[in-house]
């Protein structure tokens, strides 16, 4: 499957500076939106609610969300909440049910699965995956380039 292209913002900030991305192409920033945090809708409760407050202050800070990120946000933040419910009831119930056909997976063994699949994929796009954020810590002035030899 092709990878999806990185938003110019974390193509800049893993790239080499002055508008180049980290293989030395220059990268074309797109339209200018307006960066405004998008407010969480007021029936994203719970676990989700408590993954929104987890993400959106370190995604503002780096400038990367906008208002139109909102639904992408909530998706992702909901996936999450199904995530933890599912794995609450395999904690629960255990990995294995008895059917009349003998013991068969737990039904939230692959809800637990899917939502795993779709928080991965969103959060690549926010740059919050272990890669990314290392990418991320490299380009946004925290590293210490004084101590890279080949720079």
């Amino acid at each position: 499957m092709a990878r999806t292209a990185a938003p110019a913002k974390l193509r800049l900030l893993n790239g080499r500076g002055e508008g180049k991305d980290s293989g030395g192409r220059p990268v074309e920033t797109g339209p200018m939106f307006r960066r405004i945090t998008p407010t969480p809708p007021d029936d994203l409760v719970g676990e989700a609610l408590d993954e929104w407050n987890r993400v959106v202050p370190e995604l503002v800070r780096l400038d990367l969300l906008k208002e139109g990120d909102r639904a992408t946000l909530v998706t992702y933040c909901e996936a999450w909440a199904v995530f933890c419910e599912a794995t609450d009831q395999i904690r629960v119930h255990g990995l294995f049910i008895e059917a009349k056909q003998g013991l068969i997976p737990h039904p939230a063994v692959a809800i637990q699965r899917n939502a795993a699949k779709e928080v991965r994929a969103i959060a690549a796009h926010f740059g919050l995956t272990p890669s990314t954020e290392q990418a991320l810590a490299r380009g946004d002035g925290r590293g210490n380039d004084d101590e890279n030899p080949f720079d």
